[in-house]
């Protein structure tokens, strides 16, 4: 086994195998909002959240396709936000870079956060802090070990999200084409179309269900950072970045037909989780349980894939500055592992925050306000990922024969234009606006900043 893995020219190591990126794909695609958010965006828009579902996966598919296109010309780069530095300028290369590890880090804490709630279903009188911390420690092992070890862990987490969503499929069409009768009607397909409107409670809880799914769709991009140690990496990022749509179609779609068709959208609880709605009408009465069981490892991956994540930004960013800094002394290496130790540690030991969360309400509230802040900005980071393809595809980097998105001219314009109108109506949704606003300030105030330390740098850089 050790003869197939190559190490690259930094040190990491191609460890990873098809399957498992495959499956960090599909982890990354599928997130905990399906199994407990979907209520709430099926209660707020009815069946047409299917459409909101299918307009954001094809978005996304896109700006995957774009990233693939060009981690294809050079699958030796860690993270996309390498390409932004390389064809955007390290200005908002350092902009982007900070911005998003520092969300990673955000992102973390809440899936940290999230583990220990699932945990307490079960063992209510163990402090969240001690199960926060025995999480941590576990999932930053695994980083620490090898990529290999990251990607195995991976694998296992994401096939329980696949087989809880392929039972609650094959439960509902089960039930459907036998017509079962239930407590709330019979379970048929055409409950999925019954009493249907575009807008059943008006055009603004339509579009105010679009930022919901956009955040569900968060991290879909995790797959791409694999990229720089998987085993082949030209022919992984076709098969992950194509399948992308896919998923979303079968897993998605999917489970939401099943779910309308055995309860009637109208009957749907906004709170509560419409699989374990959809198993206990089925005459499953653990269902809750096995449901926070899936949600509690779909957290667990989260959390896995945003420490593996946080280490390649982190260490990228060390790459970035002088090689006589602190930082870069200090970051910019490779264990004898294949991984970046030191980077991963540092940004584990900050997410270790989170413990200290649970014992004042005031760390917590500002947690929430600054999470929400971080999201908002990710969408600014796809949309200069999406601009910096723009540039890739003006560069003597293109390759016409390479992993091109298809109809370009159009679908690239068309989805940075869709990812503005995605943060415009955080502006019109109250609990989103202060997350959009401090998105808008963030950018502005550290992107100013970046700006004038880059420009202090580059009279230095020209006299060397």
């Amino acid at each position: 086994m050790k003869s197939t893995i190559t190490e690259n020219q930094d040190g990491t190591m191609r460890a990873l195998s098809n399957r498992h990126v495959q499956m960090i794909a599909i982890g990354g695609t599928i997130g905990t909002g399906l199994f407990l958010g979907s209520g709430s965006t099926i209660s707020k828009t009815g069946p047409s959240v299917m459409l909101v579902y299918v307009v954001l996966g094809l978005f996304f598919f896109f700006m995957m396709r774009g990233i693939g296109e060009m981690f294809y010309s050079d699958p030796s780069q860690h993270t996309f936000v390498s390409f932004i530095s390389r064809y955007l300028g390290p200005t908002v290369g350092h902009f982007t870079g900070w911005t998003y590890w520092i969300g990673l880090v955000f992102v973390c804490m809440a899936e940290l956060t999230a583990t220990a709630t699932y945990v307490q279903y079960w063992f209510p009188h163990i402090p969240a802090w001690l199960i926060e911390i025995v999480f941590l420690g576990i999932l930053a092992g695994i980083n620490l070990i090898a990529a290999r070890v990251f990607g195995e862990a991976e694998f296992w987490f994401a096939m329980i999200k696949i087989v809880a969503i392929l039972a609650m499929i094959f439960t509902g069409v089960f039930m459907m084409t036998r017509n079962s009768t239930t407590p709330l009607g019979h379970a048929t397909l055409a409950n999925v179309f019954t009493n249907f409107t575009l807008f059943p409670h008006g055009l603004y809880s339509f579009v105010a269900a679009f930022p919901m799914v956009f955040f569900a769709f968060q991290g879909i991009e995790f797959v791409s950072i694999t990229i720089g140690e998987a085993k082949s990496p030209h022919r992984v990022i076709k098969k992950a970045v194509n399948e992308t749509l896919l998923r979303i179609l079968i897993f998605y779609i999917g489970a939401l037909v099943v779910i309308m068709g055995i309860i009637p959208w109208t009957s749907i609880t906004p709170n509560a989780s419409p699989f374990v709605q959809v198993f206990k009408l089925a005459g499953f009465p653990a269902a809750a349980a096995l449901i926070n069981f899936v949600v509690l490892t779909s957290a667990a991956s989260a959390l896995n894939s945003c420490i593996f994540s946080a280490g390649r930004h982190f260490y990228q960013l060390a790459t970035e500055v002088p090689e006589n800094s602190w930082m870069h002394k200090t970051f910019a290496k490779i264990s004898n592992n294949g991984v970046p130790a030191a980077a991963i540690i540092f940004s584990a030991v900050l997410v270790l925050i989170t413990p200290l969360m649970s014992l004042t309400s005031v760390l917590s509230s500002v947690f929430t306000i600054v999470t929400g802040v971080s999201s908002d900005m990710y969408i600014i980071v796809y949309t200069l990922a999406m601009v910096a393809h723009r540039k890739y595809r003006a560069s003597s980097d293109f390759l016409p024969d390479g992993f091109l998105m298809p109809a370009y001219k159009i679908m690239s314009p068309l989805t940075i234009a869709f990812f503005a109108i995605v943060f415009f109506t955080l502006f019109l949704i109250p609990e989103d606006l202060f997350g959009a606003v401090g998105a808008i300030a963030w950018t502005v105030i550290f992107g100013g900043v970046t700006y004038l330390h880059q420009k202090k740098l580059v009279p230095n850089t020209n006299q060397s």
